[in-house]
């Protein structure tokens, strides 16, 4: 079993999984506990509380501690995507609850709740991310049940006051989930900062290597809705699998560095194109002249993330032939992996969506940073 202590930084503690030391071969790597099923005793009693895969696992729960010691939750929920944790997040709302969530999050996310506002399941309004006037403004005392921030925001990683919005939805009766997947908790704790529920995709800085998906929920005892959302997971069948759980928790013993190095990297990447002449605008909440760079600064305490938009000069199609000529680059869709992405978001999220033609979305990995400002160059001298 796990042996915590307070005394121990979190970068230690998710270092060593929690002083995880396999109590009957002594690995120093937790060991995965791979089974649909579990055997009860001599007396037909369950051994630790297991009782089916769907359930919970020793090795699912060993990933949840982490992320919970993390996060300064009293429970994390692991589920098998992003998506499906937001979803049963949504689920666990009564019937026609009126939801607010911002004009610009994860796409898919927001095309999801718009499709079940379209079906009657529930009613919502949606506001420009970081404006908290636009946030007060559509609340409706007594109704609203759920407000939704994603901070940094995927697209244009504008920057929402989490401490600010946690108090405006409970002004009038809701609970707030903030989408931190773009800050994991090495660098901002939403609930120390007020937010009901923290969620990620896992799938991306806290997995970082590019190989499964997953979802995680953060919350304390005392968190509205939990109960509830714990049911919503054990009927979907949406409980994280032991293979990935075990996938998580090495992805976790590195998180604190990765992420220091991805932030390290895209700062560099950052400055040295903010002044460009190919260059439009560079988005990204660490150069101080971005809108949200002060919250930002008090939200983020190690680093601002690897995570950037970068709007091109030049014809409308110039952006998208950019991310057909990197080389170290990978045009592909996710982030927060050690390898290097860039992506045309406009042609993934659609001609809907907002996102301006000449935008590329960018996640900075742990290449050496040369090579990424150099393929970056030859990528606009190319296309020039």
């Amino acid at each position: 079993m796990a042996r915590k202590s307070n005394t121990l930084a979190p970068e230690t503690l998710a270092a060593q999984a929690l002083r995880h030391i396999d109590p009957v071969s002594g690995s120093v790597v937790p060991p995965m506990v791979a089974t649909s099923t579990f055997a009860r005793d001599e007396n037909y009693d369950l051994r630790e509380g297991y009782v089916y895969a769907r359930y919970g696992s020793p090795t699912t729960a060993h990933a949840e501690e982490i992320i919970a010691t993390l996060e300064g939750a009293d429970e994390s929920l692991l589920l098998n995507s992003g998506m499906s944790a937001s979803v049963a997040v949504v689920e666990s709302l009564p019937p026609n609850a009126h939801v607010v969530a911002q004009s610009m999050m994860y796409h898919v996310g927001l095309h999801w709740l718009e499709r079940q506002a379209q079906r009657g399941v529930i009613r919502k309004d949606l506001f420009p991310a970081g404006d908290l006037h636009a946030l007060k403004a559509a609340l409706i005392p007594g109704e609203t049940k759920l407000v939704w921030i994603e901070t940094p925001a995927n697209g244009d990683w504008s920057i929402t006051d989490i401490a600010a919005a946690a108090e405006l939805a409970h002004s009038v009766g809701a609970v707030l989930m903030v989408d931190s997947t773009a800050a994991p908790p090495c660098t901002t704790k939403p609930l120390d900062l007020g937010a009901d529920i923290s969620f990620h995709s896992a799938t991306k800085y806290m997995g970082g290597h590019s190989d499964f998906t997953a979802g995680v929920l953060s919350a304390r005892k005392d968190m509205p809705l939990w109960d509830e959302i714990r049911e919503v997971r054990s009927f979907q069948g949406t409980i994280l699998p032991a293979f990935e759980a075990w996938l998580l928790i090495r992805s976790l013993r590195s998180l604190h560095i990765r992420y220091e190095a991805c932030s390290r990297n895209a700062m560099a990447f950052a400055r040295h194109f903010a002044a460009h002449k190919d260059i439009e605008a560079v988005l990204y909440p660490g150069l101080p002249d971005h809108p949200g760079h002060d919250v930002a600064a008090r939200q983020m305490k190690n680093g601002f993330g690897g995570m950037m938009s970068i709007r091109v000069n030049g014809s409308a199609r110039r952006a998208f032939e950019m991310a057909k000529r990197t080389e170290v680059f990978i045009p592909a869709t996710s982030l927060g992996g050690v390898e290097s992405l860039i992506e045309h978001r406009r042609t993934v999220a659609g001609a809907d969506s907002g996102i301006p033609e000449n935008l590329l979305r960018i996640s900075i990995g742990i290449e050496h940073i040369d090579d990424l400002i150099a393929d970056f160059e030859q990528a606009l001298a190319a296309t020039s």
